[in-house]
């Protein structure tokens, strides 16, 4: 029965660590290597994994697969490999720091297309934070100071995948349970990281395979602490909680990859995570009536 918040909120604050740490490792991998092959690895041990869950918790993996929205189910998937991808391609050409700065504006995006997408009603509380969510955003790119990095699109785009992802995933829940998405989510990855990562194969030389070995771990113990977090926690007491990969990942990127937080970032990154935080609350508060 979720009741524990305070072990949801650790196990949240483990979680998101654990994924910051998969984001440098593919930073670094895919700084050395093509980034379809990188994410195509960590896929198949991301498929091996969702399976093995969904043969315990529904008897079998025809359980699991069975739907009858197979195309919202296998979307949701294709859109989730896609983030995951462009998202990678910013760390390399952007950094941990930037790239995460500008993705936290992802619950905006959700709340923003909940409306046309879900038919829920956004208050002007929500628009309000939504609009002041994205003046942070643009705090953080600064338009009109000196030239646009082209490559903070990918981010950009990577936010407006997951939000859209995170969308279907609320519209599958109507029908489907949540074993079943889950499922669906690492398998119609994989397959299509197969498709288009095989081509690009390369050999990993030396230690790098201990660092895809490290990479593939962290992103299944990540999802497995994830899962856990939802089991003994209400989603609404854990999920602003989510926000710590931002410094998590931030600090990676400093201490590991020399980067640095520009002032801007910094105000732009506070302005979008306060926005979003208010706006997850304010959704549950508005959910529960």
């Amino acid at each position: 029965m979720r009741s524990d918040a305070r072990l949801g909120i650790l196990l949240m604050t483990i979680t998101t660590f654990v994924f910051a740490m998969q984001d440098g490792l593919s930073r670094y991998l895919a700084g050395e290597y093509n980034v379809l092959m990188v994410v195509m690895i960590r896929y198949w041990f991301f498929a091996a994994f969702v399976i093995a869950i969904a043969r315990r918790q529904r008897g079998s993996v025809r359980a699991a697969a069975r739907t009858t929205q197979p195309l919202l189910q296998i979307g949701r998937g294709l859109l989730l490999a896609a983030e995951i991808c462009v998202m990678v391609v910013g760390f390399v050409h952007l950094g941990l720091v930037e790239s995460h700065a500008i993705f936290a504006a992802y619950p905006l995006v959700i709340a923003a297309l909940s409306g046309p997408v879900l038919g829920e009603a956004v208050g002007w509380r929500r628009w309000a934070a939504i609009g002041i969510g994205f003046v942070g955003v643009m705090v953080i790119l600064q338009p009109g100071f000196g030239v646009f990095a082209p490559a903070a699109v990918f981010p950009l785009v990577a936010a407006l995948c997951f939000a859209l992802y995170g969308l279907l995933t609320r519209y599958a829940a109507r029908r489907d349970t949540a074993a079943t998405s889950f499922f669906w989510t690492g398998v119609s990855g994989a397959v299509l990281m197969t498709a288009i990562g095989l081509p690009n194969w390369q050999m990993l030389i030396g230690w790098d395979w201990a660092v895809m070995a490290l990479l593939c771990v962290s992103g299944v113990t990540g999802h497995y602490l994830l899962i856990k977090t939802y089991e003994v926690a209400e989603a609404s007491a854990v999920q602003p909680f989510a926000y710590l990969q931002l410094p998590f990942a931030a600090g990676l990127g400093i201490l590991a990859f020399g980067e640095t937080v520009a002032p801007n970032v910094a105000l732009g990154a506070a302005i979008v995570v306060g926005a979003g935080i208010f706006t997850l609350i304010r959704t549950h508060r508005v959910r529960r009536g």
